[in-house]
């Protein structure tokens, strides 16, 4: 959570911290990530059966050792708008067996090589949760059923039986499920109103559930800020107690799904845009209050939290789906996924899970050819907060200018506030704490007194910057990286023009 005091622009700024006023916890799946059968992900991306750099199981050795470095804990598969026409019974057995089908979210043919066991077995190479997303489209709630017995039955039945002859006895105890994708968009397959969504999704949590209840279902949602959001919150976040085994502390729904992507080749309004995503957050978070209220839900009940399994910054026109958006990033689009992960760090308390789209190639921090990976410069802020922003959110006091232009979208002018810098602190487990601070302007560096800053050990900095905010990375040149340093602790400090900045010390006890 982080405060804002407005002050004229040109006088010094002041960031206030104190590891003592601890916020709430941070979720680990924060840092989730997406792979979809779309583009070149999967194909050419997680799986390059034959290459020279993939193992025994034909998945990239490079990817997983940089999945590893950023330590996702759960990844959503298989989609995206690809599994509204997704049958997961296509995708196991015997490969020279399975259908090749038309794919109509990308317009493309899937072969089937890479289906439900592949998926499962590069989640245990990554160190992943999976979490499944099923098809709400052309899909049955039989078929449904059929995947989440294939996945975590245990008993003498026909899916556990058929995942056994495919060769894994043990189940693979999949945790998440989402109830379906995207429904509500005209460029779904079967696309339905909210009056429908509602209803059918609320009688699959149930049958779900009464199969295995130690699965958490995902509501599928909109953007956060919509009529759809509303209804569907309202009628499926309720108490409702039929086949539940402890009818007084669960619920059929534990969290509510949103998306949103942000872009605009404007820097200032590529870097602020992300500020929608806390709007969003914030009301979302309101819908659930006002549902649980209304429903009267028992606070024995936990409250459901946010699932943003799908974001980032995607211009859909310069990197259209349908031609496998491979996005080239640049150093605005580097902070403004600093932007992003700020946001997650500051709601943390109705953040249950975020997934970045996605791991690999398609609007992807990571690149894949033939002979190795590039990162591109929004890897980079992905890495640091994953590894260093974890544990609690702190509380921050800000004293800050602010950037009053344009935004985009629009309505985030005034809705938030636009501070040129953007942060947020964490304290994690080992008692350290981090401050990261976007400094978003392209021209001024900005000079900052710092309170609360008592170490005697010094502070590690890492900075992420370039020459220019439209930088970017290629397999020979890395304009975009990681510049780690020493500061005293003592004093101001001057955080560069068009940069994220960590800050990480030991507190003097």
């Amino acid at each position: 959570m982080t405060t804002l005091t407005k002050i004229p622009n040109g006088q010094q700024a002041r960031i206030s911290v104190d590891p003592r006023n601890v916020i709430s916890r941070i979720e680990d799946n924060t840092y989730g990530g997406f792979t979809e059968h779309m583009g070149r992900c999967i194909y050419g991306g997680i799986y390059d059966p034959g290459n020279p750099l993939s193992d025994e199981d034909g998945f990239r050795k490079d990817v997983i050792e940089a999945m590893r470095e950023i330590k996702p804990p759960v990844v959503r598969y298989p989609g995206g708008n690809f599994v509204a026409t997704y049958h997961w019974m296509d995708g196991v057995g015997p490969r020279d067996q399975r259908p090749r089908r038309p794919e109509l979210a990308w317009l493309g043919t899937e072969t089937n090589e890479f289906g439900t066991d592949e998926f499962m077995r590069w989640c245990e190479k990554v160190g992943a949760e999976p979490y499944l997303c099923l098809n709400f489209g052309t899909g049955t709630l039989d078929e449904a059923l059929g995947w989440v017995e294939y996945c975590n039955g245990t008993r003498d039945t026909y899916y556990a039986n058929l995942r056994r002859k495919n060769g894994r006895e043990q189940p693979y105890k999949v945790k998440y499920w989402a109830l379906g994708n995207e429904v509500y968009g005209a460029w779904q397959v079967a696309q339905t109103t909210k009056e429908d969504y509602a209803k059918k999704a609320y009688q699959w949590a149930k049958a779900l559930k009464l199969l295995d209840d130690s699965i958490k279902l995902v509501l599928c949602g909109e953007s956060g800020f919509s009529s759809w959001d509303s209804h569907v919150i309202k009628e499926c976040i309720r108490f409702d107690p039929h086949g539940l085994a402890d009818n007084t502390t669960s619920s059929l729904i534990d969290m509510h799904s949103i998306h949103l992507y942000t872009a605009s080749s404007d820097h200032l309004q590529n870097v602020t845009a992300p500020l929608a995503a806390e709007r969003a957050i914030e009301i979302t978070a309101g819908l659930i209050d006002l549902a649980r209220a209304e429903n009267r839900v028992p606070p024995t009940v936990p409250k459901q939290k946010i699932c943003f399994d799908e974001w980032n910054v995607w211009d859909m026109f310069r990197a259209p789906g349908e031609q496998g958006a491979e996005e080239q990033y640049t150093l605005s689009d580097a902070l403004a996924v600093s932007v992003w992960l700020n946001v997650f760090i500051r709601q943390s308390r109705h953040i249950g899970m975020a997934n970045i789209a996605q791991s690999v190639n398609v609007i992807s921090p990571l690149m894949t050819d033939k002979t190795g990976i590039t990162k591109q410069p929004t890897w980079w802020p992905l890495l640091l907060f994953s590894k260093y922003m974890r544990g609690s959110t702190l509380a921050v006091h800000l004293h800050s200018g602010v950037y009053d232009g344009p935004t985009r979208p629009e309505w985030v002018r005034g809705a938030v506030e636009t501070p040129w810098l953007d942060v947020s602190a964490a304290l994690d487990d080992d008692g350290l704490v981090t401050l990261a601070v976007v400094n978003i302007s392209s021209a001024q560096d900005i000079e900052t007194q710092l309170e609360g800053v008592s170490t005697s050990e010094g502070v590690q900095v890492y900075t992420v910057s370039g020459e220019a905010v439209d930088v970017a990375n290629t397999r020979e040149s890395q304009a975009v990286s990681v510049q780690e340093g020493r500061w005293n602790g003592k004093g101001s400090y001057t955080f560069p023009k068009h940069s994220l900045t960590m800050l990480r010390w030991r507190p003097r006890v």
